[in-house]
Formats: structure tokens, sequence, C-alpha cells
């Protein structure tokens, strides 16, 4: 685990993930275009009563199924021939 304290929204806060989940959390936030600190505010935002560790790493699963999801449906196309 590692353990980061960030800045959000004016408040200060720490959050403990494993190495790879924030090794996923930083190429989320360089595929979107911006920083760290802004791409966990925006999930921080939007996290509901989840707390933000987990709201991290929901983050981070969900794209790699929505891209699994994206490749699998490109591997159908492909295999119909279209």
């Amino acid at each position: 685990m590692e353990k980061r304290s960030l800045s959000l929204a004016g408040h200060r806060t720490s959050v403990a993930l494993e190495r790879e989940f924030w090794d996923a959390v930083a190429a989320a936030a360089a595929e979107e275009g911006v920083s760290l600190p802004a791409f966990i505010t925006e999930i921080d935002r939007r996290r509901g009563a989840r707390n933000l560790a987990s709201a991290l790493r929901v983050t981070v699963l969900a794209r790699l199924q929505a891209r699994n999801r994206t490749a699998a449906e490109a591997d159908a196309v492909a295999e119909s021939g279209g």
C-alpha cells in the first residue's frame, strides 16, 4: 500500500492504494489529458457515499471493462467481415 496526501476542494486528505492502482489512476488521468489531482477531484465529486480509495479502484476497473468491451466488439466486427 502506498499512502498519498492530497488537497481536494481545499481540504487535505490521504488515500492509500496499491502501487498498481496509483499507476492506473495516473495513466487514466493522462489519457483524459488532466492532472492527477484534477482527475481525483472529479472522482471525489461524483463518488457518493463510497470512500475515495474504493471510488478510485472502481473507476480504474470500469475503464478497463469498457476498454475490454470495445476490443471485444471490434473483434466481433472483424470476425463477421464487417
